[in-house]
């Protein structure tokens, strides 16, 4: 191993899938090296792989481990993938945290949350500014995206300088927010760029993106065509798409109602910060009961299928008092990220069912994405030229399709999924790694491992049911009554058309019959014989061999 210094590239989230962003960038000697943290975010459970889980962060033991040389945390912007597992795991790093206005507003709320300092979280101007963390100088440039106020990084190093992309689109027009200016990044990057670490997202998209100014005259012309009172979802933290429904709305007559804690802590937030200035007035729940259904237009958060957002509960029913009806409209202003489609679907259903129409974003007409396309990313290598592009944010797929991409163009290239550490130094990209980059669950109020077992434990009961098996030994190492069983989760009655608990309880009475004293004084031997035969028991019965849990109670 050289003992010269490195320049180095490691995440731990956010490569070969998308969401849970985490990168960690190094300088210095093997070992001794200094560290910055990009980004710190979260992804979202499922009921098939995940039940129970409320959210699922990056695990930072490799971090953890060497947090004695981490000067800094910087977050590009305020999506939940990006900064949502900061205040989670921030007391594991403890370092000063940089971001930009908008963002950091929202940053310190979740700080506060948690019970961390605000105060950590440091308000950063936007490029030429420069915050010194050890050997690195890093800047905020400007740069659209479906949130105000995204930022990719300008990361000096002494190996030369580093852009860390974030998510990003190159639009001229972002409605709110700074518009993708070329120039300034052909400024940036006209002494050089050692390497482009870019967004991969929407690298098979190939038409150039479109612009969010683009959907207010087809919004427009929605709400003046429907006759009843009409829901619009979409991301919380598009501020953009926000302002574009809202103004719509005042420009056809119809008042505007925000449902969901996190629509409005997103509006709070803009006006904080001085984003939104004149955000068209809203009216509160209980004060549009009394204006007619075809005057409203309700923003309602969960564009996702989330069971608990407003769109789900005014899908189920009311919500705060408001109430879709058959001949209302319900708009998805939004892409359903891969994964959830399932969750949208249920929601579509149910107020199909309930006689309202849904429009959705399969015609392109209410939605544009905030990332950028295949044409935008060749537009964007271009602009920068640097010696390497490393893909990132992206599933494999898109990571190896960018790497395609930039070597076509003469880039060099590699793909580096999460837990692979790149060494930047030279001219081209070298694997140093391969590190386990696992996952951590929040669950209820606690965090656990992924491979701890509590959510295995949980699937394989949601399966295979469970049984629990009780018995009693009396001080002479004899059973005191017969076993009993409760199922639970588990048909009824099975192929012999008794009971399931009757049949094991059966079976286990008949091998306690059997049981000589010496089994009977060893609760671990107990323990095994009580759980295969009530799995064997339970398979011949129904199918399925059930998660067991066996109580021994002895009398003293």
């Amino acid at each position: 191993m050289t003992d010269e210094n490195r320049l180095i590239y490691l995440p731990l989230g956010g490569a070969g899938e998308i969401g849970m962003n985490a990168y960690v960038y190094g300088y210095g000697k093997p070992g001794k090296g200094r560290l910055i943290l990009v980004d710190l975010g979260i992804t979202f459970p499922d009921m098939d792989t995940t039940p129970g889980v409320e959210q699922i962060l990056p695990d930072i033991a490799w971090l953890k481990e060497r947090r004695d040389r981490l000067d800094a945390i910087f977050i590009t912007h305020a999506h939940e993938d990006h900064v949502g597992a900061l205040a989670h795991l921030y007391a594991d790093l403890d370092v000063p945290v940089y971001a930009r206005a908008f963002t950091a507003n929202i940053a310190r709320r979740k700080m506060d949350e948690q019970g961390h300092p605000e105060s950590a979280v440091h308000v950063v101007d936007p490029w030429p500014h420069q915050v010194k963390a050890g050997p690195f100088r890093v800047g905020f440039l400007p740069i659209a995206h479906s949130i105000p106020e995204s930022a990719g990084l300008v990361i000096d190093t002494p190996k030369g300088r580093l852009i860390h992309s974030g998510d990003f689109k190159l639009d001229p027009e972002p409605v709110v927010g700074e518009a993708f200016d070329p120039d300034l990044w052909a400024s940036v990057a006209a002494l050089g760029v050692h390497a482009l670490m870019c967004d991969s997202t929407n690298v098979f998209s190939p038409s150039p993106g479109r612009s969010e100014s683009e959907l207010s005259g087809p919004i427009q012309d929605l709400l003046a065509d429907a006759p009843g009172m009409v829901v619009a979802t979409t991301f919380a933290s598009n501020i953009a798409r926000l302002v574009t429904i809202a103004e719509a709305a005042q420009k056809v007559g119809r008042s505007v109602v925000l449902l969901g804690r996190a629509m409005r802590r997103m509006v709070e937030a803009a006006v904080e910060t001085g984003i939104l200035t004149d955000f068209p007035g809203v009216v509160s729940p209980e004060d549009a009961a009394q204006i007619p259904r075809e005057n409203l237009l309700v923003l309602a958060t969960g564009s996702q299928g989330e069971r608990r957002a407003a769109s789900a509960q005014l899908a189920r029913g009311k919500f705060l008092g408001i109430e879709m009806k058959a001949g209302d409209t319900f708009l998805f202003s939004s892409k359903t990220i891969p994964g959830n489609e399932r969750d949208v679907i249920r929601i579509m259903n149910q107020l199909s069912e309930r006689g309202i129409d849904v429009v959705d974003d399969s015609g392109g007409r209410y939605h544009v994405s905030g990332h950028a396309n295949r044409p935008d990313l060749q537009r964007l290598h271009s602009i920068v030229k640097p010696k390497m592009i490393i893909p990132m944010h992206g599933e494999h797929r898109h990571l190896r399709e960018h790497v395609k991409l930039a070597e076509e163009a003469g880039f060099a290239s590699a793909i580096a999924v999460n837990g692979t550490m790149l060494d930047l130094t030279g001219d081209t990209p070298q694997v140093l790694e391969l590190l386990e980059a696992g996952r951590t669950y929040v669950d209820g109020s606690v965090k656990i491992g992924a491979f701890d077992g509590i959510v295995r434990d949980r699937i394989r009961m949601a399966l295979n049911g469970h049984v629990t098996v009780n018995i009693i030994i009396d001080e002479e190492n004899r059973l005191l009554g017969d076993p009993w069983c409760e199922p639970m989760g588990l048909p009824p009655k099975g192929q012999s058309r008794k009971p399931v608990a009757d049949r094991i309880e059966k079976e286990l009475s008949s091998f306690f019959a059997r049981a000589d004293r010496k089994l009977m004084k060893d609760d671990g031997k107990i323990d095994d014989a009580i759980r295969r035969i009530a799995r064997q028991t339970a398979n011949s019965e129904i199918g399925k061999k059930p998660e067991v849990t066996v109580i021994i109670s002895r009398l003293e």
